[in-house]
């Protein structure tokens, strides 16, 4: 196991942009564009949560916090990631707290995440947050 008493979670914005120069290989699901990073940190309602140990981002935990005209502000979270050396040691659940903290601070009601049926290991780590597992069906279109 590695030392993760000395992983540092912080919020990542524009002027942090340099942390994701130094990212484990395994972490993010495509290779990361400068201009898709410009664009995400500048959008005040997008939040990315990172994990740090000795320079180099080791997880993640994407969230948008968005409006209705009839409901409370929400937090949608997106995506947790951890690369493999570092998952089960707590630095998932460090992300996901530090993304509800925001959320209370933004007045968002809730947060909520969305997991693939068949992914156990996501909706178990879900749950011991005490997330609620909802029967949704999620539909996706395809707009190109």
């Amino acid at each position: 196991m590695n030392n993760v008493a000395s992983v540092d979670i912080a919020l990542l914005d524009v002027s942090s942009v340099e942390m994701l120069e130094n990212v484990a290989d395994d972490l993010f699901d495509q290779t990361l564009q400068p201009e898709l990073i410009e664009e995400f940190l500048t959008d005040p309602r997008h939040h990315l949560a990172m994990a740090t140990l000795d320079d180099q981002v080791i997880g993640f935990a994407s969230a948008v916090h968005y409006v209705h005209p009839d409901k409370p502000t929400e937090l949608w979270i997106n995506e947790v990631g951890v690369a493999d050396a570092y998952q089960g040691q707590g630095i998932g659940k460090r992300l996901m707290k530090t993304l509800f903290s925001l959320g209370e601070q933004l007045g968002c009601a809730e947060a909520w995440v969305l997991a693939d049926q068949d992914n156990h290991r996501a909706r178990g780590f879900y749950e011991s947050l005490g997330g609620d597992a909802s029967p949704a069906v999620m539909y996706t279109f395809k707009t190109q």
